[in-house]
């Protein structure tokens, strides 16, 4: 499913799903930093994004789509090489939308970036 996509060009790779609770991990490479040698801040923000959104649509109805709506970050350390972990859990779920909180984390459990996402919940659209 992610073959092609985003995910596959940063290295994403999903560890846990449960309703309510989604972890990855994603290399700090040649994909994932900037041209200083520390991990990019928009791919720490694209790992955010991506399992906040894969765990709305987890427990999203058969005909209902999460979005993508709102992300505010805050990047608190840096790191230059290995992986990243994201554990996000999810703190609102609405009708129509939820939010969670994503973590970043080094391999030595050191808080890199803390991430807020709010993902609208819609009818799926067939065109």
């Amino acid at each position: 499913m992610c073959q092609g996509s985003l995910l596959d060009q940063l290295g994403i790779e999903f560890t846990f799903v449960s309703d309510g609770k989604v972890e990855a991990i994603m290399p700090v490479d040649a994909r994932t930093i900037q041209p200083v040698g520390i991990l990019h801040g928009g791919a720490s923000i694209a790992l955010a994004e991506t399992v906040a959104g894969f765990g709305s649509q987890w427990i999203c109805e058969e005909d209902e789509v999460a979005l993508g709506m709102q992300i505010s970050a805050s990047h608190v350390s840096s790191i230059r090489s290995g992986e990243v972990h994201a554990v996000a859990s999810l703190i609102h779920h609405g009708k129509r939308s939820h939010v969670w909180n994503v973590d970043i984390l080094s391999d030595d459990q050191r808080l890199i970036s803390t991430v807020r996402v709010t993902n609208l919940i819609t009818k799926q659209q067939h065109v």
